[in-house]
């Protein structure tokens, strides 16, 4: 467990904040998928709260990050607008993509949240991208990639690693290591038993981290993150984590055993680290309390949002497809 007494109590509070935020919103879309009050495709993050309040903290607006179809805790710790994310997952005219996007392609530029891909791996080689156009305009933004153990086995995995490595980008590869690719265990489908551990070959940084531990992860994001506006070049860090539903909502989990998911669901991060500021006297239950309350109120204001939102009008319909005066 990393030493809560380094931060101040300031980047305690807006860690559990991050990380409340995340799951009340998971929990919120899940309840109304099962009761039948809206019908979405989606890929659930309870359980990895932690990585992306760690990481999320040192961001800037201007900085660059890009993430995967399970993506909500990452739009979440940027900083999106609410009502425009529940919107966008709901395909509302009012959502950050005008409804066009949905759950798999959320972008908010303004808010460098620059891609959403649906194709595991893709966004590494796209995050390099953004890292060469900061370089290039002698910028210290950094981007943030954020992809699944899964991906870290594609091809695009190691090219965006060694080209990142060589020309020195200012990016950070964030691996959520949730133990499964899809539906398949780490150690069935991962040689060498670590993705940060691949870092050396390319001769660069790399760490593991308890991903669970907000504390641990925003330590780990502080350094990687400051070496990479210093123009030191990228960071590996591998974020061991679980995830506590299936690949997609409506995955049977027959593929963990149950026993395993218990364990780790009992070990709940959010859970754990709220107990742990009060333990350590951060944070009264009052004031945790206050802040839980506070982003059910959000959260409420947003889904009444999206709902009362109109769908995209058809005009709309070739809109951001072509460039303008190109015919369909």
């Amino acid at each position: 467990m990393a030493d809560d007494a380094t931060l101040d109590p300031a980047v305690h509070r807006g860690l559990y904040r991050t990380m409340s935020l995340i799951k009340q919103c998971d929990d919120r879309f899940r309840t109304m998928l099962s009761s039948g009050q809206i019908f979405i495709v989606y890929y659930s993050p309870r359980g990895q709260e932690a990585i992306s309040a760690g990481v999320g903290a040192h961001l800037r607006p201007d900085d660059s990050v890009v993430t995967t179809y399970r993506g909500l805790h990452d739009h979440l710790a940027k900083g999106v607008d609410l009502r425009g994310l529940w919107a966008e997952f709901l395909g509302k005219s009012t959502g950050l993509c005008k409804g066009k996007g949905g759950p798999m392609h959320i972008t908010s530029p303004s808010d460098g949240l620059m891609v959403t891909t649906g194709i595991v791996g893709a966004g590494l080689p796209i995050a390099n991208g953004f890292a060469m156009a900061a370089q290039l305009d002698g910028s210290d933004a950094v981007t943030v990639v954020n992809f699944g153990d899964g991906a870290s086995n594609i091809g695009a995995f190691h090219e965006a690693v060694n080209l990142a490595a060589i020309w020195k980008l200012p990016v950070v590869f964030v691996c959520h290591n949730n133990l499964y690719a899809e539906h398949t265990a780490f150690e069935a489908g991962t040689a060498g038993g670590s993705v940060a551990g691949r870092a050396s070959a390319y001769g660069i940084a790399g760490q593991r981290v308890d991903g669970n531990d907000p504390v641990e992860v925003y330590l780990a994001a502080q350094e990687a993150v400051r070496r990479a506006r210093a123009g030191e070049g990228p960071t590996i860090v591998e974020c061991m984590t679980y995830r506590f539903h299936g690949h997609v909502v409506g995955d049977a989990m027959e593929y963990q055993p149950p026993d395993e998911r218990a364990a780790a669901m009992a070990a709940d991060p959010v859970d754990r680290y709220r107990a742990r500021l009060v333990t350590d006297a951060t944070l009264t239950e009052a004031e945790l309390a206050d802040i839980d309350s506070t982003i059910a109120a959000e959260i409420d204001d947003a889904v009444e949002f999206a709902q009362s939102s109109p769908a995209p009008d058809l005009s709309e319909l070739y809109t951001d497809v072509y460039a303008e005066g190109v015919a369909p």
